[in-house]
Protein backbone atom coordinates (compact mmCIF):
# COMPACT_ATOMS: atom_id res chain seq x y z
CA UNK A 1 0.00 0.00 0.00
CA UNK A 2 2.75 2.50 0.88
CA UNK A 3 4.78 1.57 -1.92
CA UNK A 4 1.35 2.54 -3.94
CA UNK A 5 0.69 5.88 -2.48
CA UNK A 6 4.34 6.82 -3.27
CA UNK A 7 4.31 5.81 -6.63
CA UNK A 8 1.26 7.87 -7.02
CA UNK A 9 2.84 11.29 -5.45
CA UNK A 10 5.88 10.61 -7.66
CA UNK A 11 3.69 9.97 -10.51
CA UNK A 12 1.75 13.61 -9.71
CA UNK A 13 4.87 15.71 -8.94
CA UNK A 14 5.99 14.78 -12.70
CA UNK A 15 2.54 15.55 -14.56
CA UNK A 16 2.62 18.90 -12.53
CA UNK A 17 5.91 19.64 -13.81
CA UNK A 18 4.76 19.12 -16.68
CA UNK A 19 1.89 21.76 -16.39
CA UNK A 20 4.16 24.37 -15.28
CA UNK A 21 3.31 27.69 -17.19
CA UNK A 22 4.77 28.94 -19.75
CA UNK A 23 6.16 32.42 -20.84
CA UNK A 24 3.09 32.76 -23.47
CA UNK A 25 0.83 32.36 -20.11
CA UNK A 26 1.98 36.46 -19.48
CA UNK A 27 1.42 37.86 -22.30
CA UNK A 28 -2.31 40.10 -21.81
CA UNK A 29 -0.48 40.77 -17.68
CA UNK A 30 0.53 44.51 -17.57
CA UNK A 31 2.64 46.27 -16.47
CA UNK A 32 4.80 44.80 -19.11
CA UNK A 33 7.94 44.21 -18.30
CA UNK A 34 11.35 45.56 -20.26
CA UNK A 35 14.80 44.86 -18.60
CA UNK A 36 15.93 47.91 -20.25
CA UNK A 37 13.42 50.36 -17.95
CA UNK A 38 13.15 47.90 -15.07
CA UNK A 39 17.48 47.47 -14.87
CA UNK A 40 18.75 50.81 -15.52
CA UNK A 41 19.52 53.27 -12.52
CA UNK A 42 20.60 51.99 -8.69
CA UNK A 43 18.43 49.06 -7.59
CA UNK A 44 18.21 47.26 -4.10
CA UNK A 45 17.44 43.44 -3.73
CA UNK A 46 16.63 41.10 -0.98
CA UNK A 47 16.62 37.28 -1.26
CA UNK A 48 16.86 34.15 0.38
CA UNK A 49 18.35 30.57 -1.20
CA UNK A 50 16.21 27.61 0.10
CA UNK A 51 17.80 23.93 -0.55
CA UNK A 52 15.85 21.04 -1.74
CA UNK A 53 13.86 20.53 1.06
CA UNK A 54 12.45 24.67 1.59
CA UNK A 55 14.53 25.20 4.23
CA UNK A 56 16.51 29.04 4.12
CA UNK A 57 20.12 28.23 4.05
CA UNK A 58 21.19 31.89 2.93
CA UNK A 59 19.63 35.36 2.63
CA UNK A 60 21.27 38.21 1.11
CA UNK A 61 20.81 42.14 0.27
CA UNK A 62 22.27 43.00 -3.61
CA UNK A 63 23.29 46.26 -4.70
CA UNK A 64 22.66 46.65 -8.39
CA UNK A 65 23.86 49.28 -10.71
CA UNK A 66 22.81 49.06 -13.88
CA UNK A 67 22.25 50.93 -17.49
CA UNK A 68 21.91 50.39 -20.97
CA UNK A 69 22.91 51.81 -24.54
CA UNK A 70 21.52 50.93 -27.97
CA UNK A 71 20.47 47.42 -26.68
CA UNK A 72 23.24 46.21 -24.77
CA UNK A 73 22.70 46.31 -20.95
CA UNK A 74 25.37 46.00 -18.27
CA UNK A 75 23.51 45.07 -15.14
CA UNK A 76 26.51 45.57 -12.22
CA UNK A 77 25.70 43.60 -8.94
CA UNK A 78 27.12 42.83 -5.18
CA UNK A 79 26.02 40.19 -2.88
CA UNK A 80 26.14 40.94 0.64
CA UNK A 81 25.24 37.36 2.27
CA UNK A 82 24.41 37.00 5.87
CA UNK A 83 27.14 35.08 6.27
CA UNK A 84 29.77 37.89 5.74
CA UNK A 85 30.65 36.56 2.30
CA UNK A 86 30.65 38.97 -0.27
CA UNK A 87 30.57 38.24 -4.23
CA UNK A 88 30.61 40.74 -7.25
CA UNK A 89 28.01 39.81 -10.83
CA UNK A 90 28.74 41.94 -14.17
CA UNK A 91 25.68 40.69 -16.35
CA UNK A 92 26.17 41.77 -20.52
CA UNK A 93 22.84 41.70 -21.54
CA UNK A 94 21.83 42.22 -25.37
CA UNK A 95 18.18 43.08 -26.36
CA UNK A 96 16.76 41.57 -29.63
CA UNK A 97 12.81 42.48 -29.43
CA UNK A 98 11.61 40.22 -26.17
CA UNK A 99 14.45 37.97 -26.28
CA UNK A 100 17.50 38.96 -24.14
CA UNK A 101 20.84 37.08 -23.89
CA UNK A 102 23.59 37.41 -21.00
CA UNK A 103 26.54 36.17 -20.10
CA UNK A 104 28.42 36.84 -16.52
CA UNK A 105 31.56 35.65 -15.37
CA UNK A 106 30.31 32.98 -13.32
CA UNK A 107 27.30 31.82 -16.04
CA UNK A 108 28.60 28.79 -18.08
CA UNK A 109 27.98 29.63 -21.70
CA UNK A 110 24.68 32.41 -22.06
CA UNK A 111 22.11 33.11 -20.55
CA UNK A 112 18.97 33.68 -22.98
CA UNK A 113 15.51 34.85 -21.88
CA UNK A 114 12.06 35.95 -23.40
CA UNK A 115 9.69 38.51 -22.25
CA UNK A 116 5.65 38.34 -22.16
CA UNK A 117 3.48 40.93 -20.13
CA UNK A 118 4.78 41.47 -16.82
CA UNK A 119 7.43 38.34 -17.24
CA UNK A 120 10.94 37.21 -18.36
CA UNK A 121 11.91 33.65 -18.01
CA UNK A 122 15.66 33.63 -18.10
CA UNK A 123 17.36 30.45 -18.70
CA UNK A 124 21.09 29.87 -17.74
CA UNK A 125 23.77 26.98 -16.01
CA UNK A 126 25.48 29.06 -13.17
CA UNK A 127 29.22 28.07 -11.34
CA UNK A 128 28.09 27.75 -7.61
CA UNK A 129 31.30 26.77 -5.04
CA UNK A 130 29.89 24.00 -2.72
CA UNK A 131 32.31 22.07 -0.01
CA UNK A 132 35.06 23.79 -2.14
CA UNK A 133 33.92 22.29 -5.13
CA UNK A 134 32.56 24.26 -8.20
CA UNK A 135 29.35 23.00 -9.07
CA UNK A 136 27.27 23.57 -12.26
CA UNK A 137 23.19 24.65 -11.62
CA UNK A 138 20.76 25.12 -14.10
CA UNK A 139 18.68 28.12 -13.22
CA UNK A 140 15.03 28.41 -14.38
CA UNK A 141 14.35 32.08 -13.58
CA UNK A 142 11.27 33.60 -13.91
CA UNK A 143 10.88 37.93 -12.92
CA UNK A 144 7.89 38.78 -12.55
CA UNK A 145 7.36 43.04 -12.66
CA UNK A 146 4.70 44.23 -9.99
CA UNK A 147 4.74 48.06 -10.62
CA UNK A 148 7.29 50.69 -12.50
CA UNK A 149 9.79 49.82 -9.49
CA UNK A 150 9.22 46.48 -8.15
CA UNK A 151 9.90 43.02 -9.16
CA UNK A 152 9.70 39.92 -7.91
CA UNK A 153 12.24 36.70 -8.68
CA UNK A 154 11.99 32.82 -8.09
CA UNK A 155 14.36 30.92 -9.97
CA UNK A 156 14.86 26.89 -9.25
CA UNK A 157 17.55 25.39 -9.59
CA UNK A 158 18.69 22.10 -10.82
CA UNK A 159 21.48 19.71 -11.34
CA UNK A 160 20.80 16.41 -13.57
CA UNK A 161 16.93 17.40 -13.97
CA UNK A 162 16.76 16.91 -9.93
CA UNK A 163 16.16 20.43 -7.61
CA UNK A 164 18.49 21.37 -5.80
CA UNK A 165 16.72 24.60 -4.06
CA UNK A 166 15.27 27.76 -5.02
CA UNK A 167 16.13 31.58 -4.66
CA UNK A 168 13.36 34.21 -3.72
CA UNK A 169 14.30 37.54 -4.60
CA UNK A 170 12.36 41.47 -4.40
CA UNK A 171 14.26 43.79 -6.47
CA UNK A 172 13.42 48.02 -5.93
CA UNK A 173 14.02 50.63 -8.42
CA UNK A 174 15.95 53.42 -5.96
CA UNK A 175 17.08 55.76 -8.90
CA UNK A 176 17.24 56.47 -12.51
CA UNK A 177 20.67 57.18 -12.19
CA UNK A 178 23.26 54.59 -11.27
CA UNK A 179 25.23 54.97 -7.99
CA UNK A 180 28.89 56.76 -8.29
CA UNK A 181 30.72 54.24 -7.27
CA UNK A 182 31.05 51.13 -9.85
CA UNK A 183 32.01 47.46 -8.50
CA UNK A 184 35.48 45.78 -10.17
CA UNK A 185 33.27 43.07 -11.90
CA UNK A 186 32.07 45.62 -14.31
CA UNK A 187 35.15 47.42 -15.24
CA UNK A 188 36.67 47.33 -18.41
Amino acid sequence: MARNVSKSICLAGLLLAGCSSTITDYQHETPELHLDKFFNGHLVAYGMVQDYRGKVIRRFRAEINASWQDGEGVLDEQFFFNDGEQQTRCWRLTKTGNQYTGTAGDVVGQASGTTEGNALNWQYVLEIPVNGKVRHIKLNDWLYLVDENNLINRATMSKFGIPVGEITLYIRRESDQPADDVWPACQA
